[in-house]
Formats: structure tokens, sequence, C-alpha cells
């Protein structure tokens, strides 16, 4: 059995050279003892051929594995569990890289104190570069430790993204656990899930990962087909918190994740994307927010880490889809403006 498993989907990423950067990141941990799992999604690029070059180039070290068909991120990781033989699994996105020590780190730290999981933070970059940049905390200390009622809450409440972390095998095998395949925002749906089934957390606050920014990726890239992902994503979290106890335990962090992501972020960023915005998409979204929680702008984490001026704009919709896109567009004109005069 190998200490660690990378599982890491890959979807066209062969230009560039985005995927060898990640992968020879990952075949140069320090850490001896680990697996590489590269799943190829039915990729329509070279990326499945340069998987196959880096499993000659690290024998025994990467694994590539090709999926007969597209599944998304969520069939890949699937995938990508059923070959994972470690005591411990992790997640990289094809298109990120990890610092030379962090899983050697990683391990020792879980193994050594007994977590469950183990998390660490990132920075954002726009090269390859293994210098970081700006640490980005992707987890905070009164979440580590046993995970009590206070610390668990602590813990769903800010997650943070599953390639940060690493995670006992029994999280995933323990009982039966799939990621939603086909879709995208998989890790939306699951996060719930993973922090309900942990008992114990542990961090690293150091930039260890590098979440590197271009376009094409899921989350700098929006079309109405990715909105509906993101609210069918918290649709399944939504169900799993009422049937497994999160839900009844955690009601308002339930509430907040499923108005902020199925809600609040489609809403904004369909406006925000490029699309030409629907009123019957605006009222039906609306309209299913108020079904499922008609008092979420009453929550207190809502109220908290929902900015002023969201919150205007969010009322405004409640009161006409009509108003909101006209006002909506508006303010978006008066940026433009202003921005052009700044730049002049």
């Amino acid at each position: 059995m190998f200490d660690l498993s990378v599982i890491v989907p890959v979807y066209n990423m062969a230009k560039d050279g985005l995927l060898e950067y990640c992968i020879q990141s990952l075949a140069g941990q320090t850490l001896q003892n680990l697996e590489i799992i590269a799943v190829d999604d039915a990729s329509t690029d070279d990326s499945l051929q340069v998987l196959k070059e880096l499993e000659k180039r690290y024998p025994g070290r990467v694994k590539a594995v090709a999926s007969p068909e597209n599944k998304k991120q969520g069939g890949a990781r699937n995938l990508g569990l059923q070959h994972a033989k470690g005591r411990y699994i992790g997640f990289m996105d094809a298109d990120d890289w990890v610092v030379p020590d962090l899983y050697e780190k990683m391990v020792e730290l879980a193994d050594r104190t007994g977590a469950d999981i183990v998390g660490t933070d990132m920075s954002r970059v726009y090269e390859h570069t293994m210098v970081p940049a700006q640490r980005e905390a992707c987890n905070f200390p009164d979440q580590t430790g046993i995970l009590d009622h206070e610390k668990r809450k602590a813990f769903l409440l800010h997650f943070g993204p599953l390639g940060t972390k690493i995670y006992a095998r029994e999280i995933f095998f323990a009982k039966e656990f799939q990621f939603p395949e086909h879709m995208s925002y998989e890790d939306n749906a699951t996060f719930v899930e993973l922090a309900m089934r942990a008992k114990h957390f542990e961090h690293i606050p150091e930039a260890n990962v590098f979440y590197y920014q271009h376009g094409n990726s899921t989350t700098h890239s929006v079309d109405l087909q990715k909105c509906l992902d993101r609210m069918e994503a918290m649709r399944i979290m939504l169900k799993y918190a009422r049937e497994n106890g999160a839900w009844e335990e955690f009601p308002q962090v339930i509430e907040f994740h499923f108005s902020n992501l199925f809600y609040r972020i489609t809403l904004f960023s369909y406006m925000q994307g490029g699309i030409r915005p629907d009123p019957r998409f605006l009222t039906a979204l609306k309209k299913e927010m108020a079904a499922e929680f008609p008092n979420f702008r009453q929550n207190v984490y809502y109220r908290q880490y929902v900015t002023d001026y969201e919150q205007k704009l969010i009322n405004l919709h409640f009161q006409s889809t009509a108003a909101f896109l006209l006002i909506y567009r508006l303010k978006q004109i008066s940026k433009k403006i202003k921005s052009r005069k700044t730049g002049q």
C-alpha cells in the first residue's frame, strides 16, 4: 500500500506544458511512497499521449488511466478512486502544482496527530513558478483538532478547496461515496459530506499549492450550463445534508451555503459572464431559492459575508426581475464609462 495516492483528472491539458508541469511537481515529491493516478477524461487533444510518456518516465510513480467516455472531473475522480491504493488520498487539478515537500509534510502531520483530513494554503499565480505569491488561507486555526460541534461548524463554513487537502482512505471507503458525474462543481456537491465524515482536521498555514490563473479553467469561464451545474450541485449537497444530520445540526451554515452557491454566486456570475440575460432563468432562480429558504436574507452568515451592495441588488431582484436587469445594466454601463475616463 502507498502512503498517498494523488488523483489528477485530465481533460485537454496538453497545451503549453500545463500537464507536464503539474505531473512533474507531483513526481518530484520528497514523499517516496507515493502514487500519482492521472485519469484522462476522454480528451480530444494529446493529453493521454503525454500521460503515457510521463508514465514511462516515472515508472511505478505515475499511472495513466484512460476513461472510455467524458464524465467530467467527478467521473475522473471516481475512476481514480477505484485505482487508489494509498493510506491517504489527495486530488490535484491538472493545471495546478505543489511545492516539492508538501505531501511528506502532510502525511507526517496526519500520522503524528491522527488527523483524517490535513489541509494547507495556496497562492494564485499567473506563470509557472515555484516561488509562492501572497498566501491565500484555505482554512483557519479554529477548525483544527478533534472536530467537536464548534470546530465542525467552522470547518463546514470554510471547508476550502478540495485539492488543498489529503484525506484518510476511510473518508471515501468506510461507507459508499461517489462524486457526481457529467457536471461541473462536483466539489460543491460533496464538501459537506466530506466535512461530516471527518473526525480530526489539521492545517499547514503555508502557500504550498499553486493555483494557476487562466481563462480556460472552470472557475474562470461561465456559461448557462455551468450555472445549471452549480445549482444542481447544491441540490445534491442539500439532499445529503437533510438525510445525514448536517442540516439538523448546522441549519444556518447549510442554508447559507445553499443561498450563496445556488443563488448568489450563480446570479452574479450569470450576469457577469458575457451571457445575454434571460429573464425566465432569473425568475426561475429566485423562485426556487424562495421555495427552499424563504428567509435566507435573515441568515446570520448571509448578513456577515454578502456585501451591502450585493444585498441591495438581491433585494431588487426579489422585488422585480425586470427592475433588477435594468438597474444592473445601468450600473455596468456607469462602471465602463468611469473606467474609460480613468484610463484617459
